[in-house]
């Protein structure tokens, strides 16, 4: 983030939000993508999350994560460990409207981790192939 290049960062522009808020050490979480066959429950979006993060924590510096997501995936991704930063916010040029949602790192890996040995047998079943990330869209 910082380029002014992705969803939510065109998004936090419209939505303004509290005075301090710094996109600083961020990164955008972008779609994730999974064939239906693979779609297991929440334990299986947990567990893809989950390595997606840990991916990041040893591949880059990174501190803090935000998405742009309907208000619906919005209160989902409070369980892993997210806030909402602003919601109802609309994209310019379209109908569409966002939530914005913020995470710092550490926060949504320990949330993410929590139910460890629930996932081991849902992530097994998926293939490496099931995981995608397709374009610098939303949780949506």
């Amino acid at each position: 983030m910082r380029f002014g290049l992705t969803l939510t960062e065109q998004l936090l522009l419209e939505a303004q939000p509290e005075p301090g808020y710094s996109t600083a050490d961020s990164w955008e979480m972008g779609r994730l993508v999974m064939d239906p066959e693979f779609r297991g429950g929440i334990d299986s979006l947990r567990r893809c999350l989950f390595l997606a993060v840990s991916f990041l924590q040893e591949s880059a510096q990174a501190g803090n994560l935000h998405a742009a997501c309907t208000p619906a995936l919005a209160r989902l991704y409070r369980r892993f460990g997210f806030e909402v930063v602003a919601e109802d916010v609309p994209l310019q040029g379209t109908a569409k409207r966002y939530t914005l949602i913020h995470g710092p790192l550490e926060r949504v890996t320990v949330a993410l981790s929590e139910p460890g040995a629930r996932c081991g047998a849902a992530m097994a079943m998926l293939p490496a192939a099931s995981l995608g990330s397709a374009g610098q869209g939303a949780f949506a």
